[in-house]
């Protein structure tokens, strides 16, 4: 099956931006299932009042729609271009198909799984998504409590709505500290040795923020946003990134961009000087990327295009896994995000190579739908899902799934 084309994009991005023009109405089900005509556009007959109600995880996109203000909602639909990566990350695993097995013992199913030496209750982890407070008054703290109550890893935001050691009291364990490095070295060990001191045990560089990024969705939300944005960002001040908390106290004065445009070798050996504790590098999508990052001492890799966000590849993250495992030999873990939506996404990403599996925008659509209860919603479907099709698959635990259990659509 291949993406949608562009015409087919556009209706896809009026299902996900909503009807901001009150135009089209909202799809409420899988870009996929739609793309593809197969799923009919039920409504339901009463309106969802809680998060136990809601059936699953796409579902949660649109009422995330119906409460956020557009700019806001936005901000978190966006792709870059005409969001065709953002469409193709999640379609992508329709590609793999999953092989059933009988005659296994799958009486009980385990999710435990075990990540440099730390026991995780599940292959599920919050991945980093900033400015959480744009879709919940308390941001990320209700994201970290939902993670605590789920026994969910967390990756926090280096441009977070909060700061750091809050977001880890409210998680009640150690979380992962996204790095945006900035083009100022100081500014980027000033977050390192911040991340160190409140006990975060990896630092997770991003480098596929390179420059400017085309977010037109985004830009046509803010068009029907009526409300004065002045109100919670200062007009004066164009580089919002450096109002977030991770910055404050430290000198931004010579620091004009979030992310260095100059990461190459001698960059990733002197940030693994700087670095204590593990170091993982996020948004890795090439097999020649994956080798080059470990080889300069990286202690892990994470497949990520960023939802999207920032780059019209076309190349959903899911695709380019298993190029990554590859290349990296078993001598680092290797993770995912990007496009997941299902347990049966997590199954085939865990099948394909990946030690665990990040979700992104499905979290913030359950803080903004209901708050704390919301994201422990959206990681109770994830991980039911995932328990379903692994007894389906005879797999009774996370280290039994492997390549046997997937085939790909076209090459088999």
């Amino acid at each position: 099956m291949r993406g949608p084309t562009p015409v087919t994009r556009r209706v896809l991005l009026t299902g996900a931006l909503g009807s901001l023009a009150g135009a089209v109405p909202l799809l409420l089900r899988s870009p996929w299932a739609q793309a593809q005509g197969t799923q009919p556009d039920w409504r339901e007959a009463e309106p969802i009042a809680r998060a136990d109600q809601v059936l699953n995880v796409m579902d949660f996109e649109a009422i995330a729609r119906s409460k956020l203000p557009p700019a806001h909602f936005g901000y978190i639909a966006t792709g870059v271009d005409d969001d065709a990566t953002v469409v193709r990350n999640h379609i992508a695993f329709a590609d793999y198909q999953i092989r059933a097995r009988r005659f296994f013992d799958v009486t009980s199913i385990s999710l435990a799984t075990s990540v440099f030496g730390t026991a995780w209750h599940s292959p599920v982890y919050i991945s980093a998504v900033s400015s959480q407070r744009a879709f919940n008054r308390e941001g990320e703290i209700v994201t970290a409590r939902a993670a605590a109550t789920r026994s969910s890893h967390m990756m926090l935001s280096n441009v977070a709505s909060l700061p750091l050691e809050r977001v880890t009291e409210a998680r009640g364990a150690p979380v992962w500290q996204q790095l945006y490095a900035t083009d100022d070295w100081e500014v980027a060990k000033g977050v390192i040795r911040r991340a160190e001191a409140a006990g975060s045990t990896a630092i997770v560089l991003t480098v596929d923020s390179a420059g400017p990024r085309n977010n037109e969705t985004l830009t046509q939300a803010r068009r029907h946003d009526a409300r004065d944005c002045s109100d919670c960002h200062d007009p004066q001040q164009p580089d919002t990134w450096k109002q977030k908390p991770m910055y404050k106290g430290l000198d931004l004065t010579r620091a004009t961009q979030i992310s260095p445009l100059n990461i190459d070798g001698a960059y990733l050996d002197r940030l693994r000087d700087a670095v204590k504790v593990k170091l993982l590098i996020k948004g890795i999508v090439t097999g020649e990327d994956a080798a080059f990052a470990m080889e300069h001492g990286a202690d892990g890799v994470i497949v990520s295009n960023h939802g999207g966000r920032n780059e019209e590849t076309l190349r959903a993250s899911v695709d380019c896994l298993p190029e990554v495992v590859a290349a990296v030999q078993k001598k680092v873990p290797v993770f995912l995000d990007g496009g997941v939506r299902r347990g049966t996404d997590v199954f085939k990403a865990l099948a394909l190579g990946a030690a665990g599996v990040g979700i992104g925008r499905p979290q913030a659509w359950g803080l903004a739908a209901f708050g704390q209860p919301g994201v422990e919603a959206v990681l109770d479907i994830l991980n039911r899902e995932l328990t379903d099709i692994m007894r389906h698959a005879g797999t009774a635990s996370v280290d039994r799934i492997g390549s046997q259990h997937v085939l790909h659509a076209r090459t088999g």
